[in-house]
């Protein structure tokens, strides 16, 4: 009996075995299942997109053409608000303002968080204690910072006076190039963290054996940086470029703390000037031209630093080579 039952057993197995070998590697019906179960997965996210994305950005263009004091009714503008915000010169001092920190900005950050996520990427103990040293800044929120700042370079009552250092009692908010100096220095300060953990997990990534053949070579550390580790970190360099650009559009609350736009209009940049228009000057349609402006910058600058990077969007390993 046994034997006739393995007899039948044996060409059922057969045929399973052989019916699916038969079905197709990509099964229509369970890849259309994953698909359709990963999309329900994005519904969210999209939600969120709309709600708090799409919607306000239309409302915002819609506000463009409107003349709206921020209480009472809603009126048509038409073109109006457009033709007065682009012939206002103090438009354009605040966009040249806005271009003029972004690209200080990057030059002071990008090399200082470079080198500091290359240094914090080694595998010894004190570097992981001092990564984390080097991260707090960004725990703190913008307006706290501007506030400290501006307290310890009082010169009357802050750190000239309490550690006896005369050049540093200077009218630091009250000179235009100061004020303009200290924004870049307190935008650096605040967010270099950040930018250095980006490139610290960016040299994590590449392959320790190109290093170890280099060192065979006799490539010493500094060709090492210059032929190894910067040609293999150009995905995240215009990844952090990218963030730190598009972020500078929208320093506003340090700003607006740190400086209130003075002295004069000395750091009243495009986003501070949005606000001031629309808040203070209840000129919402001017405002939300300025708003849409900004995105359009962001766009434009998002998408130019992408193209920068080429089609090949994964980089390969093998680049530094």
């Amino acid at each position: 009996m046994s034997n006739a039952a393995s007899t039948t057993r044996k060409p059922a197995a057969r045929a399973a075995r052989a019916a699916r070998a038969a079905r197709p590697k990509g099964d229509p019906g369970h890849s259309g299942q994953r698909n359709t179960a990963l999309a329900w997965l994005t519904v969210p996210a999209l939600f969120s997109f709309l709600a708090f994305a799409v919607v306000p950005l239309a409302g915002v263009l819609v506000l463009s053409f409107a003349s709206w004091d921020g209480i009472g009714a809603i009126g048509s503008a038409g073109l109006g608000n457009w033709f007065s915000v682009l012939a206002d010169p103090g438009l354009y001092n605040a966009l040249g303002l806005t271009f003029l920190i972004m690209i200080a900005s990057w030059l002071v950050q990008t090399p200082i968080s470079l080198l500091l996520g290359v240094f914090t990427a080694g595998s010894q103990r004190y570097r992981a204690a001092l990564a984390v040293l080097y991260f707090l800044p960004l725990l703190l929120s913008s307006a706290a910072v501007a506030i400290a700042f501006k307290a310890l370079l009082d010169p009357n009552f802050g750190l000239a006076t309490g550690l006896g250092l005369p050049f540093l009692a200077q009218d630091w908010l009250g000179v235009p190039h100061l004020a303009l100096g200290l924004v870049i220095f307190v935008i650096a300060w605040q967010f270099v963290p950040f930018h250095t953990l980006i490139y610290q997990g960016g040299v994590r990534q590449i392959p320790r054996s190109l290093y170890e053949a280099a060192e065979i070579d006799g490539a010493g550390t500094i060709k090492q940086f210059f032929h190894i580790t910067l040609p293999q970190l150009k995905y995240t360099i215009i990844t952090s470029s990218t963030l730190m650009v598009v972020g500078s559009l929208t320093y506003f609350d340090l700003i607006f703390v740190l400086t209130g736009g003075g002295p004069g209009n000395s750091t009243r940049i495009l986003a501070l000037d949005m606000y001031l228009r629309g808040f203070r000057a209840n000129l919402m349609g001017p405002a939300s031209v300025i708003a849409v402006i900004l995105v359009l910058i962001g766009l434009a600058l998002a998408l130019f630093l992408q193209r920068l990077g080429g089609k090949d969007k994964q980089g390969s390993q093998l680049e530094g080579m």
